[in-house]
């Protein structure tokens, strides 16, 4: 069954780096959208980067800051953060899904358990 489970969270000063990981089992990841969410308490979840087939979309608020990645060996999803603001505060998810169409509608089938990242 499709797993995926997020690491690298953490508490850094405004301005650091972070990266996060998503290790993922259970799939051919290669024929699957996958992307990264955040939501803060009181909001909504909120796409902010998504990978399909080589290609990338970033949302506005991370464009130029953030880079999402996949090893190609093992599937493991990155997101990588600079320039973090205390905006970025949040708990950070990964997810996956097989259709393109729900993929970029940011509609997922499948989630981690999610990582919390704490900028101040």
């Amino acid at each position: 069954h499709v797993q995926l489970v997020e690491s690298g969270g953490g508490s850094v000063p405004v301005g650091g780096s972070l990266r996060l990981s998503c290790a993922a089992s259970g799939f051919t990841y290669t024929r699957y959208c996958m992307g990264w969410f955040r939501q803060v308490p009181g909001k909504e979840r909120e796409g902010i980067a998504r990978s399909y087939a080589g290609g990338t979309y970033y949302d506005d608020s991370v464009k130029g800051r953030f880079t999402i990645s996949q090893d190609s060996t093992t599937g493991t999803l990155y997101l990588q953060m600079n320039s973090l603001t205390s905006e970025d505060t949040a708990t950070y998810y990964c997810a996956a899904d097989r259709k393109i169409a729900r993929c970029l509608s940011w509609r997922y089938d499948y989630w981690g358990q999610g990582t919390q990242v704490t900028v101040s």
